[in-house]
């Protein structure tokens, strides 16, 4: 056994760095990690504590790593990558046995349209690990071999993957504040709130949807004041029914019901949200009945 004090070290504080290293940029980092800023910082000031090593160099435009840094990234990235491999050997054990499905589920939607589906699920594998992240983090997955396949919501950068459409969508709606006038109103156009601030997403976190929604945003003259969406719905929809601004959502989300917010529908917009399936091309044939069930049970939702 060793002796070195590092033999504790918690490895996810290797993968945070890995991720911010490859990101230059702790703000984008921490959305792909799914978690906010200040913990990323601590768990990196953390790492640099344990290794009595300066890892990166702080400056306006984000953050450069040092020599030491790039030297410790050239030591991690072989385990980081045999953890993956350990992983998705370990996840195949099954597939000997009995039938099993790892599914990524688009977090874009409310979660309650996917219940017939998963319900469908059970009689056709009677192992199921499903996966609910956002559509780029589930691309992701997919492309390291972590998940069999993944329903996403689309525009969406899928290099290297297999898409299929499926032929269901939801149109875009708008979320506000139930004490703003607009909220008395039965339905609103996208211009007729360009006064109030919109919480939209960065860029970086999903690049292909952002300049589809920007597209039509232009066509219809609309160019509000922009505050950073919050990851979690929960947040998103508190900061709402306190009138910090309107967001822009699936038509599924009307379904939760949220004192302090209103859901309406948009007149004018081509404002929607379509799903796809993506696998790696090689599970395509493997996979065919997956997309048949997908289609049925999204249609039944409706």
């Amino acid at each position: 056994m060793t002796t070195s004090p590092l033999h504790s070290l918690d490895i996810r504080l290797l993968r945070y760095f890995a991720v911010v290293a490859q990101e230059n940029n702790m703000s984008r980092a921490a959305q792909r990690l799914f978690m906010s800023q200040p913990p990323l910082s601590r768990h990196i000031r953390q790492l640099e504590d344990r290794l009595g090593v300066t890892l990166f160099v702080r400056h306006t435009r984000g953050l450069t790593l040092t020599e030491d840094g790039q030297r410790v990234l050239e030591m991690v990235r072989p385990l980081l990558d045999l953890q993956d491999k350990t992983y998705v050997a370990l996840s195949q054990l099954t597939q000997a046995g009995e039938p099993s499905l790892r599914l990524g589920l688009s977090t874009a939607f409310e979660q309650g349209v996917f219940a017939a589906l998963e319900s469908q699920l059970t009689t056709h594998v009677q192992k199921r690990h499903i996966v609910r992240h956002g559509s780029p983090e589930l691309a992701r997955q997919v492309r390291r071999g972590k998940l069999d396949a993944a329903l996403v919501a689309l525009p969406l950068e899928t290099s290297g993957l297999s898409v299929t459409p499926l032929g269901w969508q939801e149109s875009l709606i708008v979320a506000l504040p139930a004490f703003w006038p607009e909220a008395a109103l039965p339905s609103l156009s996208l211009t007729s709130l360009s006064h109030r601030p919109l919480f939209w997403f960065k860029r970086e976190r999903n690049p292909a949807y952002f300049d589809y929604t920007r597209h039509i945003f232009s066509r219809a003259g609309y160019s509000p004041a922009c505050i950073e969406e919050p990851l979690e719905h929960d947040v998103l929809l508190a900061r709402i029914a306190q009138g910090d601004g309107l967001s822009l959502l699936p038509a599924s989300f009307s379904a939760i019901q949220r004192r302090g917010v209103i859901f309406l529908p948009l007149t004018d917009s081509e404002l929607r949200i379509s799903t796809g399936l993506v696998m790696l091309p090689e599970n395509v044939k493997k996979l065919e009945w997956l997309q048949t069930v997908m289609t049925q049970s999204l249609i039944n939702s409706d």
